[in-house]
């Protein structure tokens, strides 16, 4: 039978819930900028509307739902948070579109751009010649990030996260050895930084507080 005590309690368990993953997983998840962060909402969010009406099922059924997918959505987030591999496989990676004013067409067609969109993109960027993009990525999130040509300020991160991202790396036109080297004489290494940035010819770091 119908209650309306039944989905008053389930929409408020499903409130709280929703508060306590964001708080627990960042509060990115208010704007998701990874497939994990779109995907925990779309499945709360479905778990939450599909339940709530259901008169087969409990509150207590309920709970045990919410608890479940917290615990996996967590687990999964510290997960890919300690395994590079794992985050690329699951989140995705950055991808070169354009570079030095010569675009990817493949890499736009296996991430379903049309040249309409990614003309689009590159105009609301103020891009109007992708002859004059040094360097444009795609990002897990579907932004565009651009350097144009005679822009030295690389708009990339050399580490993100205590990991190195080579893409990067090779664009700032400095090799492994010499990060190595600069992170050595500050008595780091990449495992230590979470966030690496090389801008105006300078590499700045900024470590994880231990």
């Amino acid at each position: 039978m119908f209650s309306y005590w039944d989905v008053t309690i389930k929409l408020a368990l499903g409130l709280l819930t929703i508060i306590l993953q964001i708080n627990l997983s960042g509060k990115s998840n208010l704007a998701p900028i990874s497939a994990l962060d779109q995907v925990q909402n779309y499945v709360l969010g479905a778990i939450v509307g599909g339940m709530i009406y259901s008169t087969s099922v409990t509150v207590l059924q309920y709970i045990l739902v919410l608890l479940i997918w917290t615990i996996l959505v967590l687990v999964l987030r510290f997960m890919t948070h300690h395994n590079r591999y794992l985050k690329s496989l699951i989140d995705g990676k950055p991808q070169l579109l354009i570079k030095d004013g010569e675009l990817m067409v493949a890499t736009a067609l296996k991430n379903g751009m049309s040249a309409n969109d990614l003309a689009f993109r590159l105009r609301t960027e103020g891009i109007t010649d992708i002859r004059y993009v040094k360097r444009a990525v795609l990002e897990q999130n579907g932004q565009l990030t651009i350097t144009q040509v005679g822009d030295d300020t690389i708009k990339y991160p050399l580490i993100i996260d205590g990991q190195l991202n080579a893409d990067a790396l090779a664009t700032s036109d400095h090799d492994l050895a010499w990060l190595t080297s600069q992170l050595e004489a500050q008595h780091y290494q990449i495992s230590d930084i979470y966030l690496g940035t090389y801008t105006n010819h300078q590499l700045l770091l900024f470590p994880y507080q231990h």
